[in-house]
């Protein structure tokens, strides 16, 4: 076994390498961008050293660079977790060049399987199936149009190298196809460094079932199981299980045969994913399967697998990268119990799922145990940066059964808050409360198709949705009349009168005005009595005032009768905002000035073109003196790793463009503007 690894990543990966490398006392050597300096993989490795600049090219992409680090510090392999080089055969073999060992497949397995294409054709030869398209290489686009109008549409383009949902497009018609080209290709260039495409046939309302295989240097392959991740959007997976239920115990079975007999195909040495669409008929029952692509490297959603198996997928790969073979044979691969796994993000669902960046205010996540794990690469006052990925953590639940699993997921993701830029938290209850996904019936599609099930109401008419608000409004109140005892030193003499004081009046409860900011609307409250005894007035829902008794807030619990209703509500707060939890949804109010004073400072916001967050130029696509409609595209920036497209608010004529492609960009900083008329 090694005594010191190299790890060629960052973030949460980086540190899920860490952990098992301590488990089998291996040091462990960390690299990091200046982005990254304070980074917690940096803080948790034995050693580190910078690389260079921001950027993923200019860091987590050099290989040279890495590859002098491991031979100054004596690093005897290098582990490339995922994303970034982890998939890149050349990097591979300079590792073994250098006499350093790579923990993961070999170069010519991965150049098999680095090109979709390539390995589309390889799956066919070897009898696995797939799906009908296109892999050659003339990537002439004319030739492309033609070669898709003889497949047929709807099609999918995709790109022939790389992963995680980048570089793929639907095309519906032939008209469109052009266009997606442009756009697919230009995306690959900047992700994967390559725009080679493939296309293929799309499945409609396929599901999408993954086989994690392992192979060792002896030659044998074993499968361990499947992992569904049909619960989609825009091809990034945000909810993936094992065991599917959507497979028949003889599917499962077929599956995993066609997958081991893929890895055998190519030599296949590590950890490695077969990737499976699964067509459906009209009863929702399985059909036949295509093979899709083989990711050469441990995957996101490996802890699915870890937790069902009672494996640890990265010690496999440490032990099989040092010579050993694989721990267990395919018959010893047991199976029990269900889990679930879904990835906290800084983003906005309520924006398009606009990516975040900014200090991580307070992070508050669910204690681990043997129901809940959390693999994160951030602590609370830690940054989320533009330039990676958003992610700030990876839920995973396990329990005896399927009911039971979301059951637990959601009381985890119930005790989940964080403060700093906006996150996916609440789209992740919704979605685990879901129907579809409740009932196991969510296919690739569902999630864009029918977004707006999984977002919130536009007003908090419904009941349960007042009562949280109502909750917000007296465990504010409750704070405000602890506050004000504190501060008259009265908090243990409930004969003063600041006992039931509420801040302007003694001995009694006055009236008391409340704003909050919900979802950028703002809400002003009236609330009438003190000491856990209310009356509340809401006009923006209704003409009704609601009564409060018995209100207490104690450790985070809020007990109340509202109306003679009792309710127990989860509270968090810190004096400027207040987090309501029913164990079912969640409702998160900012505190706001009563009185504010209003401004203008948003007139002529119609006549500019702003970035909607940090980010690259990748294009301009307008000049000064241009007609442009209202929605036409201007300009597309790149943003941790996605492309957005920035569009004109109105018609009118460009009067000046402040960004060229290349350019890096402050949010809100205005990139264009128009004539005003």
């Amino acid at each position: 076994m090694f005594d010191k690894i190299l790890i060629a990543n960052r973030g949460e990966i980086a540190c899920r390498v860490i952990r098992t490398c301590r488990k089998l006392g291996i040091r462990t050597v960390a690299v990091y961008s200046e982005a990254d300096a304070d980074a917690q993989h940096v803080r948790q490795a034995d050693e580190a050293y910078p690389i260079g600049g921001p950027r993923p090219a200019d860091s987590y992409l050099r290989g040279d660079a890495i590859i002098e680090v491991a031979r100054n510090c004596g690093a005897q392999a290098i582990h490339p977790g995922y994303g970034f080089l982890s998939e890149n055969a050349d990097f591979a073999d300079a590792v073994e060049a250098a006499g350093i060992a790579f923990i993961g497949p070999k170069a010519a397995s991965m150049r098999k399987m680095g090109s979709k294409a390539g390995a589309k054709e390889l799956m066919q030869a070897a009898g696995v199936p797939v799906v009908p398209g296109y892999t050659g290489e003339d990537q002439d686009p004319a030739h492309l149009h033609r070669q898709a109008d003889a497949i047929g549409y709807p099609l999918m383009i995709k790109a022939a190298h790389g992963g995680g949902g980048k570089g793929m497009r639907i095309v519906r018609d032939s008209d469109e196809f052009l266009a997606n080209l442009e756009s697919c290709q230009r995306e690959a260039r900047n992700a994967f460094g390559r725009d080679r495409v493939l296309l293929e046939r799309y499945v409609e309302r396929p599901r999408h079932i993954e086989i994690q295989i392992f192979g060792d240097a002896a030659g044998q392959v074993i499968h361990l199981n499947e992992r569904e991740c049909s619960a989609q959007r825009r091809y990034q997976k945000v909810l993936e299980e094992s065991p599917s239920v959507f497979l028949t115990p003889e599917l499962r079975a077929q599956m995993g045969a066609a997958a081991v007999l893929a890895g055998r195909a190519i030599d296949y040495v590590n950890a490695g994913t077969v990737e499976f669409i699964v067509g459906q008929d009209a009863d929702g029952k399985p059909g036949g399967f295509y093979f899709m692509e083989i990711n050469t490297r441990l995957q996101v959603e490996h802890p699915v697998t870890e937790l069902v198996t009672g494996q640890d997928l990265v010690e496999w790969q440490l032990r099989v990268a040092a010579g050993e073979p694989l721990p267990l044979a395919q018959e010893a691969i047991v199976q029990r119990g269900h889990a679930i796994e879904v990835r906290l993000y800084a983003e906005d669902p309520e924006a398009g799922f606009l990516p975040g960046s900014g200090k991580l205010e307070r992070l508050r996540l669910p204690p681990a145990d043997a129901h809940v794990r959390l693999d994160s690469g951030v602590i609370e006052g830690d940054t989320v940066t533009i330039f990676y990925d958003p992610m700030i953590a990876k839920m995973i639940v396990f329990d005896s059964d399927r009911p039971r699993a979301l059951a637990r997921l959601r009381g985890a993701l119930a005790a989940c808050e964080i403060v700093g830029p906006k996150s996916n938290i609440e789209f992740l209850e919704r979605l685990a409360r879901h129907p579809t996904v409740v009932g196991g019936t969510i296919d690739t599609g569902y999630l864009d198709r029918h977004l707006d099930e999984f977002m919130p109401a536009a007003n908090p008419d419904e009941a349960g949705d007042r009562d949280l608000l109502i909750g917000a409004t007296v465990a504010e109140l409750l704070t405000q009349e602890q506050r004000t005892r504190e501060d008259a030193g009265a908090s243990n003499d409930p004969t003063s009168p600041w006992a039931i004081a509420d801040g302007w009046r003694l001995g009694h409860g006055g009236r008391r005005s409340l704003a909050f900011l919900r979802r950028d609307e703002r809400l002003e409250l009236q609330a009438h009595g003190s000491g856990g005894e209310y009356r509340i007035e809401i006009p923006a829902l209704d003409a009704a005032a609601y009564t409060v008794q018995g209100a207490r807030l104690a450790d985070g619990e809020l007990s109340l009768r509202i109306d003679g209703r009792a309710r127990r509500l989860s509270a968090l707060g810190d004096g400027q905002r207040v987090v309501m939890h029913d164990g079912e949804r969640r409702l998160r109010l900012d505190a706001v000035p009563m009185y504010r004073h209003e401004s203008s400072a948003a007139a002529g916001s119609g006549n500019s073109v702003n970035a909607p967050m940090p980010g690259r130029v990748v294009v301009v696509k307008a000049a000064p003196g241009d007609t442009v409609e209202a929605g036409q595209e201007v300009m597309v920036i790149e943003a941790m790793k996605m492309e957005l497209s920035l569009k004109a608010p109105r018609a009118g004529k460009i009067a000046e463009i402040r960004a060229a492609a290349g350019d890096f960009v402050e949010a809100d900083a205005v990139l264009a503007t128009l004539e005003i008329v």
